[in-house]
């Protein structure tokens, strides 16, 4: 009987050690968000893999839009600045990601992701 109450025992500690190790995103839709580091306020069309168009408006510089979710794949930003110069940036979206899109002080463009793992 005491061997039955420790294999149960062990069975459940390692039941429990598997499932708090798996991945908490599950095919979950990626997100991003559009921080403005630059010098003037930007707005920015976004074109989502599905061919949806939206648009958000005057960013200041040193703020952040919401994260906004999407389906996977090729999603374009067309990033407007105060001069009307355009910047446009392609960028493959993957399940389960967050990705940032940088406008830097020099009006550049740089995208980095991280997994929600």
């Amino acid at each position: 009987m005491k061997t039955f109450k420790k294999f149960i025992a062990l069975s459940f500690f390692i039941s429990l050690t598997v499932l708090s190790s798996c991945s908490e995103c599950d095919n979950e839709n990626p997100r991003a968000r559009v921080s403005n580091m630059g010098t003037d306020d930007v707005s920015v069309q976004i074109k989502t893999s599905g061919g949806n168009t939206e648009n958000i408006n005057n960013i200041e510089p040193g703020k952040a839009s919401e994260y906004r979710s999407y389906a996977p794949g090729e999603i374009t930003y067309t990033i407007v600045l105060k001069s009307n110069e355009e910047v446009v940036e392609v960028v493959e979206m993957d399940f389960c990601s967050d990705y940032e899109i940088i406008i830097d002080q020099n009006n550049e463009v740089k995208t980095t992701s991280t997994n929600r793992d």
